[in-house]
């Protein structure tokens, strides 16, 4: 049987390219080996995959970057415009005068003239001179989140990034930002899954014409601060494969096995029975990814009910 086409959506940016709902994420601990990223990537996109995301902390910008061009190569896509890729903007960059570099320099490993979107993957500040993926409790620092933003709305103004957005914002976080930017964040990647609707959340984006992208939508059971509380689940076990189908929301995912992009793939012609929902709904939640790194009692950020705005 055919596989169902990946559903696509309009972004608030005007970005002329339509971003699919259904992507694969590149990040994982511990890192993932360029060559195993070049292999999932190619295998993603022979099944249908067309959105990829990365991030300079995942140090995968490289291998996609080399997975797009074998992928033209071998006749599997005609261009690299038939992808939407993401990238996302580290801590230690998150400075008004440091944030086009940092786009130019992954552009540059990513050898590509542009992102479909780029997005502030905290909204937290780390010295620039600090080690990026093992900072200090002294390192973390304010975050200017104007100067920032203005940077990142500069990076469309360019045509480097098509779209612009953030990760890991609380409803807060946001509010901040809409209320001097020009131009909105088109989306919102954070951590949604049926252990951690994100109700509030959603809500609020929804009424503000942002688009929430879902990492972790199984619940990253095997990363260090991931949750068996999705694929551990009674009421999911139950209803099987339907988790995720009317969240009216983009999902990236990250499998490497070949089988299972398939599977993920296979989500778009499920639905769920109100009873079904209703069960969803009534399952116990918890935020698992607190990022617990970032926070410090001697620190600028000195608990995690002030990274997460209290939402908890």
């Amino acid at each position: 049987m055919a596989l169902q086409s990946i559903p696509e959506v309009i972004l608030s940016s005007g970005n002329a390219k339509a971003m699919p709902v259904l992507g694969l994420g590149t990040g994982g601990l511990p890192f993932v080996t360029p060559e195993a990223v070049v292999k999932a990537v190619l295998e993603a996109i022979e099944v249908g995959y067309r959105m990829f995301d990365t991030a300079f902390l995942y140090q995968t910008e490289e291998a996609l970057g080399e997975a797009i061009s074998q992928a033209i190569s071998l006749g599997l896509i005609k261009s690299r415009d038939e992808l939407f890729i993401t990238s996302k903007i580290w801590c230690t960059d998150n400075h008004g005068d440091r944030v086009l570099p940092a786009l130019r320099k992954t552009l540059q490993t990513l050898k590509l003239e542009y992102l479909d979107q780029y997005l502030i993957h905290f909204p937290v500040s780390i010295k620039a001179e600090a080690n990026p993926f093992e900072p200090k409790p002294e390192d973390v620092v304010p975050m200017d989140f104007k100067s920032v933003w203005t940077a990142m709305e500069e990076c469309q103004t360019l045509g480097l990034a098509k779209s612009i957005g953030v990760s890991n914002f609380s409803c807060k976080k946001l509010a901040d930002i809409l209320a001097f930017a020009k131009i909105p964040p088109a989306v919102n990647q954070v951590e949604m899954n049926p252990a951690w609707q994100q109700r509030k959340l959603k809500e609020f984006c929804e009424a503000k014409g942002i688009m929430i992208a879902a990492y972790s939508p199984l619940g990253a059971a095997g990363a260090v601060w991931g949750t068996k509380g999705v694929l551990g689940s009674e009421v999911l076990i139950e209803i099987a494969k339907s988790k995720g189908k009317s969240q009216g929301i983009i999902i990236v995912t990250k499998s490497f096995n070949k089988e299972r992009l398939k599977q993920n793939r296979e989500i778009f012609d499920w639905e769920l029975s109100a009873e079904e929902c209703k069960k969803i709904a009534e399952i116990p939640q918890r935020r698992a990814n607190l990022a617990q790194f970032l926070v410090s009692e001697t620190g600028h950020i000195k608990s995690v009910e002030d990274l997460w705005d209290g939402e908890l």
